[in-house]
């Protein structure tokens, strides 16, 4: 034995490629210096998952490397149908022991939460922290020292849950609970607890975050499992044999599983809880059931394309002085606490940006520029975020490249093989996970230049269409708004009454 190839800790329907040590066998393969001419393969149901064998054995085949296998009594033979056939047979094994160990386990953490109201694991919801319930019942779980947890009130948070199922009883929305919230100086979920939250920088309760406390059930006291579960999905529809990823999915609200008794202390009683879900569930709806409609009655040429330049956050039409408006509203006690300069509401005209943006459009398709419009509409398919997602990918690409060529020029130099044979390893399965976040954000149904080119022919000539109109200023006036004396009149983001802002689109 020269070399051996262990991965601890990974899951078994990992593809080849995507498992360190197994990459480290597929790349010590292409290597000639690679000091063996066969690997040994010591139980097939925990090295090949599913189709792994058929996806694998034909590189050893190609680098003239053996594959000796017990269950076959020696070396596998490429042109032996049994060979084939009881590999396959190891590898539906592997899978069906897999599935079958994920069944008793969901099966097992459904009868702890639902006879024992056992605390499973994960973030303890806002109002609740962990406190210690004793030793592991598992005797070989608790010689090492776990214990079990359990939740108890947090004497900060949990007030303020109290407060805001009363406060929503009494008629207020979540809206104006949020905004009380923030008013009075409350930390938000998200504030109270940063070492959870490092990635959220906001301070103001938001809509979402009431909306979450007032249906969880959890706050009655029961436990409550299975609200969440784990799928698999295809890491690269063009691909399969890379494998999938996980996923958290909701399950639907029946098949939650909720404890039999009390758990822990509950900080609203089954009646009130009861009240709001009903309450919930008719918000926004007739008496008949149907929700009502929102169908508007106006046309917004610009709806969910104009950003506010202050927040960054989406306007929405409104009607206003007998003209279509954009409206921005952003509550004062927000823009105090996140440290925003934004007055109450901000209006932007529909006509007045319009006198901007036709004549622009006008410029953009004339024939001179025609062709540099339709690549950079072409490329404008894809979302902020995706291009950021593609660019990083592209970067992940290149330095992947010059790691792999500066590890080469050390193995040639007379670097230990065996760290520089990891060190390649390492920097495969980034390639192989950039590559595959690449194929799938740029191999979307989208529209070539060509098919855009057509498109625009097919309208006729636009620049011509297009209405030529006065500008009416360089900017765009904002129609009046609460004063805020607070902000300095130099301030660059303090935009008061009758001050032109650039509003983004």
């Amino acid at each position: 034995m020269v070399a051996e190839f262990f991965d601890i800790g990974l899951s078994r329907s990992l593809p080849w490629k995507r498992r360190p040590e197994a990459a480290r066998l597929l790349a010590a393969l292409r290597d000639p210096r690679r000091g063996f001419d066969a690997v040994v393969i010591g139980e097939p149901q925990r090295a090949f998952y599913g189709n792994q064998f058929g996806l694998t054995f034909p590189l050893f085949e190609h680098y003239q490397v053996a594959l000796w296998v017990p269950e076959v009594g020696g070396a596998v033979d490429p042109g032996s149908d049994a060979h084939d056939l009881v590999m396959a047979l190891y590898g539906g094994m592997s899978k069906g022991e897999r599935n079958r160990i994920k069944l008793r386990v969901r099966s097992a953490m459904a009868a702890q939460a639902a006879t024992e109201g056992r605390f499973l694991g994960g973030r303890p919801p806002y109002g609740y922290r962990l406190a210690d319930a004793g030793p592991h019942p598992n005797p070989s779980k608790a010689a090492d020292g776990r214990r079990l947890h359990r939740l108890e009130p947090d004497p900060l948070t949990a007030p303020v849950v109290a407060r805001i199922y009363t406060e929503y009883l009494a008629g207020n929305g979540l809206l104006a609970i949020a905004e009380g919230l923030t008013r009075d100086g409350v930390l938000s979920p998200s504030a109270y607890d940063r070492r959870r939250n490092p990635h959220r920088n906001t301070t103001a309760w938001s809509k979402s975050a009431i909306r979450v406390i007032l249906t969880n059930p959890r706050y009655t006291g029961r436990q409550v499992w299975n609200k969440q579960r784990k799928t698999e999905i295809l890491l690269d529809v063009d691909d399969v044999a890379l494998g999938h990823e996980t996923k958290m999915r909701w399950n639907p609200a029946e098949d939650w599983i909720y404890s039999g008794a009390l758990a822990h202390e509950p900080l609203v009683d089954d009646a009130t809880f009861a009240r709001v879900q009903a309450l919930i569930a008719t918000a926004g709806k007739r008496p008949d059931g149907i929700r009502k409609p929102r169908a508007s009655k106006r046309n917004y040429q610009l709806a969910g394309l104009l950003h506010c330049g202050i927040c960054q956050r989406r306007m929405v039409g409104s009607f206003n002085n007998d003209r279509n408006n954009y409206r921005c509203t952003y509550p004062a006690e927000y823009a105090d606490t996140n440290r925003v300069a934004h007055p109450r509401s901000i209006y932007v005209r529909e006509d007045h940006i319009l006198e901007q943006l036709d004549p622009w459009l006008a410029r953009a398709f004339t024939p001179t520029r025609l062709t540099e419009t339709i690549q950079a509409m072409a490329n404008a398919q894809h979302h902020d975020a995706d291009q950021q997602a593609i660019k990083a990918a592209r970067e992940t690409l290149a330095t992947c490249t010059t790691r792999l060529d500066r590890y080469r020029a050390a193995l040639d130099s007379g670097t230990d093989p065996t760290i520089v044979s990891r060190w390649i390893t390492d920097v495969h399965a980034e390639q192989v996970t950039a590559e595959a976040t690449l194929r799938r954000l740029t191999g979307r149904q989208t529209m070539t230049p060509d098919e855009i080119r057509h498109t625009v022919e097919t309208l006729g000539n636009i620049h011509h269409r297009a209405p030529r109109r006065r500008p009416h200023r360089q900017g765009i006036d904002l129609p009046r708004t609460r004063d805020r004396p607070d902000l300095p009149a130099d301030d660059p983001h303090g935009v008061r009454s009758g001050d032109p802002e650039w509003i983004m689109y």
